[in-house]
């Protein structure tokens, strides 16, 4: 996985942007169960972590001027996709989601966290919570005032996005449990795009 700066090394056939490193982690995982590895060799596919969407228009830029032959994909969060979606298009007109697709960008409801705790559901989200060895902390998360009695979708996600390394580490967590009957539609189309694009 890279971080912004493009790579010095041979251009990849693919490459797969993504808001953050939590994001990364999930596309990471489910691609190598399809056998997909960002390994760095020569001519194969690139995961960027763009430590933030509003970074995309550089990113695509970048890829544009020195790899140009590179095919660029992405996941996006639906608050973010005007993002996205400009710098996509560049100079033309805007497109809209399904549009979006058709270049390889996939957008999930929400983000990422929310398609994952509505894919494997709040149980299994909790068990994941207790094997990073957070149970405690997600209790008194839900003692607070302003989340006692909320949903426990809304909670897990609050939580998931709160606390140093903590996103990272459960959605590590939760990608292991998805398996092709619950990897979320944006995730899976993604994957099909990427597994077409390798050929």
């Amino acid at each position: 996985m890279r971080v912004l700066e493009l790579p010095a090394r041979t251009a990849p056939r693919v490459a797969v942007l993504v808001e953050g490193d939590s994001d990364a982690v999930v596309v990471e995982r489910l691609a190598a169960s399809r056998g997909i590895h960002f390994d760095g060799s020569a001519g194969g596919p690139e995961l960027v972590s763009m430590q933030g969407v509003t970074n995309i228009r550089r990113v695509i830029t970048a890829f544009r001027a020195s790899h140009p032959s590179t095919v660029l994909l992405g996941l996006a969060d639906a608050p973010e996709e005007r993002f996205v979606a400009a710098a996509v298009a560049g100079d033309e007109v805007l497109p809209d989601r399904e549009e979006l697709a058709a270049r390889g960008f996939f957008v999930c409801v929400r983000d990422l966290e929310d398609e994952l705790i509505r894919a494997l559901g709040t149980a299994s989200v909790e068990d994941a919570v207790r094997e990073i060895g957070d149970a405690g902390r997600f209790e008194t998360f839900q003692r607070q005032p302003e989340w006692r009695g909320r949903p426990r979708a809304d909670q897990l996600h609050r939580f998931a996005g709160s606390g140093s390394g903590r996103k990272r580490a459960l959605a590590a967590r939760l990608a292991e449990r998805l398996d092709a009957s619950t990897t979320p539609p944006p995730l899976r189309r993604l994957l099909d795009r990427l597994e077409l694009e390798l050929g």
